[in-house]
This record gives C-alpha cells, sequence and structure tokens, in this order.
C-alpha cells in the first residue's frame, strides 16, 4: 500500500501512513499532540527499495545510462561451442544456409 505523508498543524513534525489509494483520508489527529495533521501532497512511495523488482529496475536503468564496455570477446560469444559439428558424411550433402 502506498505511503501518505501527513504534517501537524501545531509544529510536531511528520508522519507517515499507508492506505489503500481508494480510502486516504485528507486529515488525520496528529499521533504527537492529537491536533490536526493534513495530508502532504508529495510523491507517495508505492515501491519498496530492497525489493527485487526495484533492484532489476535500478540495474536496466544504470545500463542505458552507462553501459559497460567489453575490451575482448568472450568465450561463448567467439563462436567456438555454439553447434556441434558432425562428422557424418551426408551431413556435407546438405544445403548450406
Amino acid at each position: 500500500m502506498p505511503l501518505y505523508g501527513f504534517r501537524c498543524d501545531q509544529g510536531c513534525g511528520d508522519t507517515e501512513r499507508a492506505y489503500s489509494m481508494a480510502s486516504v483520508p485528507d486529515r488525520i489527529d496528529c499521533p504527537d499532540c492529537g491536533a490536526v495533521a493534513r495530508r502532504r501532497f508529495d510523491s507517495i512511495a508505492v515501491s519498496h527499495r530492497g525489493s527485487v523488482a526495484m533492484r532489476l529496475h535500478d540495474a536496466t536503468a544504470a545500463t542505458a545510462q552507462s553501459p559497460r564496455v567489453t575490451s575482448s570477446i568472450s568465450a561463448t560469444n567467439s563462436g567456438r561451442g555454439r553447434r556441434p559439428v558432425s562428422t557424418d558424411p551426408r551431413h556435407r550433402r546438405l544445403p548450406r544456409p
């Protein structure tokens, strides 16, 4: 659920509460003094920074800005080991792509 920020009218500070998007109130009681705390309008925190999805998103965004550069061809991309070479003489008569 998204976190919404509320600020106390008496100056106690800010507090955050989780509400569903359909039921978020405009004001709550301040947890410190009981006065009215009005809702702050800022970006909501929907995602969790430590989650697997956020790490994947951050890694993908990082590669768009600064891709890794290779200086040599890796063993998996060098062409060796892609397809096994057949030693059957009948395969030599097959059309080649």
